[in-house]
C-alpha cells in the first residue's frame, strides 16, 4: 500500500475533515502509530482495579499489627493521631513520537481529553489533586493548564469510585506534550491507607476546536 493510500485510509477512518494532511508525512507509520482516540498515558491502571468494580474495603485488624502497647497502666487509653503523606505519579507524553505531526496540532488543534478516577478513601478532606499542563517543544513553556483540588464530604460514609475529566480545546499553536501529574493522600495509623485511582487517560480526539 502506498504512502497515498495510508494518508486517504486513516483520513477515512476518523473523518479528518479540514485537517492539515501533507504529503511529506510518513502516512504509513501514523496510521500504524494510531495517534487518534486511543489511551497515550502508560500504565493508567497500577492497582489492576476497574472503573467499573467498587473499589476494595480496607482490611482492618482488631488487634494492631505490632501488637499491644507496652507498658500500658490499666485504664490508660493510647490514642495515635493519623500520619499523611502524599503519593505522586507523572507522566509525559511527546504527541508527536505517539504518531501526531505538527501541522494538526497548530493548525487544526485536535481535542485533548484528560480523564482519572481516584477512590473515595475519606482519609482526609483533600485526598487528591491533578495539575495537567500542555507544553512547547521546550518542555516547559506552559501553553495551557488545568488543575484540580476538590474538597471531600467526610460527613457522609460514601466509598466509590470519583471521576475528574477536563478537555482541553483552542489551547493555541505549539503544543508538542502532555504533563499528567496527580497526587493522591495515603494515611498511617497503626496501618497503612492509600487512596487508589485507575483508569487514567490523555485521549486525542478528532474534533476540530473552534476558534
Amino acid at each position: 500500500m502506498s504512502a497515498a493510500e495510508f494518508r486517504k485510509k486513516f483520513e477515512a477512518e476518523w473523518s479528518l475533515i479540514g485537517a492539515p494532511m501533507p504529503d511529506s508525512l510518513d502516512w504509513k507509520s501514523v496510521y500504524e502509530a494510531k495517534p487518534l482516540g486511543r489511551n497515550l498515558l502508560r500504565n493508567p491502571a497500577p492497582f489492576g482495579l476497574s472503573k467499573d468494580t467498587p473499589p476494595p474495603e480496607p482490611e482492618l485488624h482488631d488487634v494492631p499489627i505490632r501488637g499491644p502497647p507496652r507498658f500500658q497502666p490499666d485504664g490508660v487509653v493510647i490514642c495515635e493521631l493519623p500520619r499523611y503523606s502524599w503519593f505522586s505519579m507523572e507522566q509525559v507524553v511527546d504527541l508527536k513520537a505517539e504518531g501526531l505531526w505538527e501541522e494538526m496540532l497548530d493548525e487544526f488543534q485536535p481535542e485533548i481529553v484528560i480523564q482519572d478516577w481516584y477512590e473515595e478513601s475519606q482519609l482526609h478532606e483533600f485526598i487528591y489533586q491533578l495539575h495537567v499542563k500542555l507544553l512547547g517543544a521546550d518542555k516547559s513553556t506552559v501553553i495551557s493548564e488545568h488543575t484540580v483540588n476538590p474538597t471531600e464530604d467526610c460527613s457522609i460514609y460514601s466509598h466509590t469510585w470519583k471521576e475528574v475529566s477536563h478537555v482541553f480545546s483552542s489551547y493555541g499553536p505549539g503544543v508538542r506534550y502532555v504533563q499528567f501529574l496527580h497526587r493522591l493522600k495515603n494515611s498511617f495509623m497503626v496501618e497503612f491507607f492509600p487512596t487508589l485511582f485507575t483508569g487514567s487517560s490523555v485521549i486525542v480526539r478528532p474534533v476540530k476546536t473552534s476558534s
